[in-house]
């Protein structure tokens, strides 16, 4: 995959980034996008350090090739992560220690250049083996991942994904920002108020003039080619995303079913995402009597 690495500049200022009178950026400006950036020794560490801004001082040291050395991960092995995957769609921008309820993984962030939409990998273990990784994509949902919903499997679906990777010890997850199957969060509200009325989840995206599943999974290939995977164990429930990966060059070794919290108030969503988008809800989940009400 193709890499950018940050070259010695003669000068750099503040005015790399246009500012308002008020010294913040001006509107629309996002301050990483599209920056070449620096990444400095820690003096006595091993590691670098992101500067999001270079500036003429004793940090510069004028050296040419800089790779940033992630530290953290999960206490098996130093991994060199070179600056960026893939300089057309996304920069890699850092990397941090991520503790959680079952394991400490790595945290990467991720900037796309078209949307300036920051994105994240989480990794555990030794992931650039060449063997086949078990690993999760999932789209955002914050109704889902952070307020709890029940009205889908999302919240679920990305605990129960970090549980396996954290008893296997080995694999990744990576989170893209494009929430409620791509249309954003206010429209999946819409979306919402329209299933309370009576259509269901593809019907009331279609209604609102978007498609069924407007998710692109193109950021998967060069964010996978940062570690150095090729081959998948990807849990999912959706042909669709396998699919997608294949034609990203990014093999899909096994399907790992990832069917958990069918509910009274999912259960009508989930019937459809099988019905209609052709998710494989096998093994069945145990039955649910009848739907919540809204």
């Amino acid at each position: 995959s193709t890499t950018r690495r940050s070259g010695a500049r003669s000068a750099t200022s503040t005015a790399e980034v246009p500012l308002t009178a008020t010294g913040g950026p001006a509107k629309g400006v996002y301050p990483i996008r599209r920056r070449r950036t620096r990444y400095v020794p820690a003096p006595g560490s091993g590691k670098t350090l992101l500067l999001g801004r270079v500036t003429r001082g004793a940090a510069a040291t004028g050296e040419t090739d800089f790779r940033y050395t992630c530290g953290y991960s999960n206490r098996v092995r130093d991994t060199a992560m070179p600056v960026t995957a893939n300089e057309e769609l996304l920069d890699y921008v850092t990397s941090c220690a991520l503790p959680t309820p079952w394991a400490q993984f790595t945290l990467h962030a991720f900037v796309e250049h078209a949307t300036g939409k920051e994105h994240l990998a989480m990794t555990l273990g030794d992931i650039g083996d060449g063997e086949p990784v078990l690993a999760r994509v999932h789209s955002e949902c914050l109704t889902g991942d952070v307020l709890f919903s029940q009205r889908c499997d999302c919240g679920a679906q990305l605990e129960g994904a970090l549980r396996k990777i954290a008893a296997e010890g080995r694999g990744i997850l990576l989170y893209l920002r494009q929430e409620g199957r791509g249309i954003g969060l206010v429209n999946k509200m819409r979306a919402y108020r329209l299933q309370e009325a009576g259509v269901d989840t593809v019907e009331a995206n279609l209604q609102l003039g978007f498609h069924a599943d407007a998710r692109n999974y193109e950021l998967c290939q060069p964010m996978f080619a940062q570690f150095g995977i090729k081959s998948l164990r990807l849990m999912t429930n959706n042909p669709r995303k396998i699919e997608a990966m294949e034609k990203l060059g990014v093999h899909v070794a096994e399907r790992v079913p990832l069917l958990v919290n069918r509910n009274a108030f999912n259960n009508s969503y989930l019937n459809t995402k099988q019905a209609k988008l052709g998710h494989l809800m096998t093994p069945l989940a145990e039955a649910v009597a009848e739907d919540g009400e809204l």
